[in-house]
């Protein structure tokens, strides 16, 4: 496979393109679910109470899926934390960061909501039992994507042959 750069028709060298990084791919996944997760946390059907959903605080009654609280800053940190993994996921090495740390934060947040009356003052966002429990998961999850998929530099295709030569 040849691992040159291009002369495009404007004079300009071009690279070749490669296909994303396993690490890079995890990021673009996680982050649209982040983006889908935050506008559902609006779309009546899926989040029930929409009427009760309040700015933020554990007053909001809205619940996505029935299941987890949410408020409209819950759902705005969603969106942006969406938006922002999409914007890393351009390199490698960002990429890995916004899994590992954003794993972390998850992670922090889920010690948080275990510490904090959830019915008290200090739950802003607002977190319930099955919130906490989900953040735990993301959480985890991130950090082992960002961890075991950042072992490989290569991007591969479809059936794993390598894209571009690893010399």
């Amino acid at each position: 496979m040849q691992n040159r750069m291009e002369t495009a028709q404007s004079g300009r060298l071009r690279r070749p393109r490669v296909g994303l990084l396993a690490v890079q791919g995890a990021a673009v996944l996680v982050a649209a679910a982040f983006l889908v997760l935050a506008i559902a946390g609006f779309i009546p059907g899926l989040t029930t109470g929409l009427d009760r959903l309040h700015w933020f605080g554990q007053h909001s009654q809205a619940a996505l899926f029935g299941t987890f609280t949410v408020s409209v800053v819950h759902n705005l940190l969603h969106l942006a934390f969406g938006v922002v993994g999409l914007l890393l996921a351009t390199t490698f090495a960002r990429a890995r960061a916004y899994l590992i740390v954003g794993g972390f934060l998850y992670l922090g947040l889920w010690i948080y909501g275990l510490l904090i009356d959830l019915g008290g003052p200090r739950n802003v966002l607002p977190l319930n039992d099955a919130d906490n429990w989900l953040n735990f998961s993301i959480g985890l999850v991130m950090v082992l994507l960002g961890v075991t998929l950042a072992g490989s530099r290569i991007p591969t295709g479809a059936d794993g042959e390598p894209l571009i030569d690893p010399e």
